[in-house]
């Protein structure tokens, strides 16, 4: 934590405290802001709150502030205690100086046809990952901030994807099992488990919630065909809002129904192509045109939506958006299943073998790795 060296001066008012910093910065924090986050309403083991808004008042104003050994006393009128508050924390919770964890600052990567996974992105031995957990660290940090990353060296053998994923994050059972295989079976209840070619798409729309990560081991590559494909929605989508505002905002308000139907599951949810923030900023990509049900919309509403559809599915199939590669035996790749869409190539299982197996993590548990890995490695938060 920072000591008083970092403060320059302070003044108060009983409504607000404000900081002027050593770097010449200065920052204020509003007394009621201050009195919600007095250290004494904290379970000192936990530290979750012991009391709720509504137990704070609703018009706290300051009675005094006081600077000693490195934090400021403050007291409120009416209120018998007082709270410390420790420079550097004021510091690092001040309004426009919180440090943004790195695995937030996301990279865009729209002209996919130029990128390469070994070049280009994360792609590190299982061994790697295992033994050095810096390495591992930020591994994660880019499968965060690119929204893919690769993994070679994996055992060839079923099962041993769950061994790699247990150092990304937590499994998620579904319908499909803990572990799905990806080949050609007859009579396939997804076209996944075909020789089909698969367009770009995410995984499960019509799962609440959608799956968050989804890893995919090269159990048997075929060496004609069923190449990977990958592209960012998030660049997709920008560069919809760019070029067609638009369509860009239809398919953001537009609620999309999504089904899926086999003889043990029945899923059914809605969610727009694109989900914003409440800031509107881009959160997730929803398309999927396999599992897409009727829309029941006025036919008035229709023809405007189907052109905002039609604009984004024909981006999709641009070959400059679309990174293309042929993963080997033993490689894994992992991606963030509400942003980067996937798809492969066609190939034929009758004259060569292809098997896959795949899951599904939860998206809080693979940032929980992280941030608990940056936590373990302080040094590495800058990087």
């Amino acid at each position: 934590m920072a000591t008083a060296s970092v403060l320059k001066r302070f003044s108060w008012t009983p409504d607000t405290l404000e900081i002027k910093w050593h770097d010449g910065e200065r920052a204020e924090f509003a007394s009621l802001w201050l009195r919600d986050n007095c250290a004494a309403d904290r379970d000192p083991v936990s530290g979750q709150r012991l009391v709720d808004i509504a137990d704070v008042p609703a018009a706290p104003r300051l009675a005094s502030v006081a600077l000693a050994d490195g934090a400021l006393t403050v007291s409120w009128e009416g209120e018998a205690r007082a709270a410390n508050f420790d420079l550097g924390w004021l510091a690092a919770h001040a309004a426009g100086r919180q440090r943004r964890r790195p695995e937030l600052s996301v990279r865009r990567w729209l002209a996919g046809a130029q990128l390469e996974p070994r070049r280009d992105f994360a792609f590190r031995a299982l061994v790697d990952l295992e033994r050095d957990v810096a390495v591992r660290l930020r591994w994660l940090t880019r499968l965060a901030q690119d929204g893919v990353a690769f993994v070679s060296g994996v055992a060839s053998e079923e099962g041993a994807i769950l061994a790699a994923a247990a150092l990304i994050g937590q499994v998620a059972e579904t319908n499909y099992g803990t572990v799905f295989d990806v080949r050609s079976v007859a009579a396939p209840e997804n076209l996944a488990y075909s020789d089909l070619g698969l367009g770009l798409h995410t995984d499960n729309p019509y799962r609440n919630p959608v799956p968050g990560f989804q890893a995919l081991h090269v159990l048997v590559a075929s060496p004609d065909g069923g190449d990977s494909l990958f592209a960012d929605g998030f660049a997709l989508a920008e560069h919809l809002r760019e070029t067609d505002p638009e369509s860009f905002e239809r398919l953001a308000r537009t609620p999309v129904p999504f089904l899926y139907r086999s003889k043990d599951a029945e899923l059914y949810s809605e969610t727009p192509l694109i989900r914003l923030s409440a800031a509107g900023e881009v959160q997730a990509v929803h398309y999927n045109n396999r599992s897409i049900a009727p829309l029941a919309m006025p036919a008035a509403e229709l023809k405007g939506f189907y052109a905002a559809y039609r604009r984004f599915a024909l981006l999709l199939r641009e070959p400059r958006f679309q990174m293309r590669t042929t993963l080997r035996d033993g490689d894994l790749v992992v991606f963030d299943n509400q942003r980067t869409l996937h798809g492969r190539t066609a190939f034929s299982s009758a004259r060569f073998p292809r098997h896959l197996q795949g899951c599904y993590l939860t998206r809080d548990s693979v940032f929980s790795r992280l941030a608990l890995l940056r936590r373990q490695l302080p040094e590495e938060a800058g990087r």
